[in-house]
């Protein structure tokens, strides 16, 4: 792996970040081509249904693309979905060498995109910037690899671990950066999931609001294009029909109890088996995972939260902070009853940054 392919293919990846907030249930894929040590073509791809990064950047890079290396950030597909196998159009364009940063963890794929270019001749190269990679697109991995979706559990506490007064009122722990930085979450997100006690406390739409993303034009343009799949877990059906969370747009409630006349004008109810009232979320989670949902963000009370982590279910925390204290008579961070040390979960902090005047906290469980 020479620094140059390094290089072109952290371009790609720039690229593919593009498709961030755009192309669920897709993965988010970029291409660069070179010729002569010179960038002839650049792609990304925006959407699902529309041409993938390779043919984007073959179509800028034309006939010149003859002879020339191609970087792509995902292994060049080789079945016919929405749209033609770039790995065929890749060989049409008379490429000399595919550079991939990972192979395609879709099972319709897997290696066989590669395969197909090394047949016709093509040199082809595997695993530059994998890690990296492999960070763009976590969700679509972990769907296509275990048909479950990459979980988020976002959090907002004081320095003091708590996140709402005893009383219920949260709003507001976090500033205006924070807020800023949680819709840009639920734009990338192919769903945002929150319990019935955040929707009555708080009056929660969980939508996205484009004016808040604090995103140039482009990006605000895709992401408002999309809102995600808002999933509201509601054991016994207790959100009234009028609150505001149904009268943001379509809705998928996942409840253990049924009711007749319950779905409709956007409103769909999935009925799951659950103990006590409380929704299976094993369950509820492959369900999501069937319909296409890569990544889903929790945003949730200490309840469903601390279920989520008592489950195992939870790939990674989002945790932000703010410089203030709650006292000790208000709400803990979740719903996690330990007795013992040996039963602490042990978290490993991936990232630590300032969001205006709060931080945020990234960790997964080890």
């Amino acid at each position: 792996m020479s620094a140059v392919d390094q290089a072109h293919m952290a371009r790609a990846l720039e690229l593919a970040r593009k498709g961030l907030y755009s192309t669920h249930p897709n993965p988010r894929v970029g291409c660069v081509i070179v010729k002569d040590g010179q960038v002839i073509g650049e792609g990304w791809h925006v959407r699902a249904g529309e041409p993938h990064a390779e043919v984007h950047a073959l179509r800028q890079a034309g006939d010149a693309a003859r002879g020339a290396t191609a970087y792509v950030t995902l292994e060049p597909c080789s079945h016919f979905g929405r749209t033609p196998p770039c790995a065929d159009a890749l060989v049409k364009a008379g490429v000399a060498r595919v550079v991939a940063a990972m192979q395609d963890p879709n099972p319709q794929v897997a290696g066989q995109g590669l395969r197909r270019l090394a047949e016709a001749g093509i040199e082809v190269a595997c695993g530059v910037l994998e890690a990296e990679a492999r960070e763009v697109n976590g969700g679509f991995i972990k769907r296509m690899e275990t048909g479950l979706p990459f979980v988020r559990v976002k959090l907002a506490m004081s320095l003091d671990g708590r996140t709402a007064m005893a009383s219920g009122e949260s709003q507001w722990i976090t500033g205006a950066a924070a807020r800023r930085a949680v819709q840009r979450l639920r734009a990338r997100s192919s769903v945002v999931l929150s319990g019935a006690d955040t929707v009555l406390l708080d009056a929660a739409r969980l939508t996205v609001r484009p004016d808040e993303l604090g995103l140039d034009a482009e990006q605000t343009a895709l992401a408002a294009a999309r809102q995600p799949l808002r999933v509201l877990v509601d054991g016994r059906l207790r959100v009234p029909l009028g609150a505001a969370f149904y009268q943001a747009g379509p809705a998928l409630v996942a409840s253990c109890a049924e009711r007749d006349g319950f779905a409709g004008e956007g409103r769909e109810l999935l009925v799951l088996p659950g103990a006590d009232g409380h929704v299976d979320l094993a369950k509820l989670l492959a369900e999501l995972g069937a319909r296409g949902a890569n990544e889903v963000l929790v945003e949730a009370g200490p309840r469903l939260a601390g279920a989520f982590a008592r489950l195992g279910l939870v790939d990674e925390y989002l945790i932000f902070i703010a410089p203030k204290l709650l006292g000790s008579s208000a709400r803990p961070l979740l719903e996690l009853p330990l007795e013992k040390m040996a039963e602490a979960r042990a978290l490993k902090i991936a990232d630590i940054r300032a969001v205006g005047d709060d931080w945020l906290v990234t960790a997964r469980p080890v």
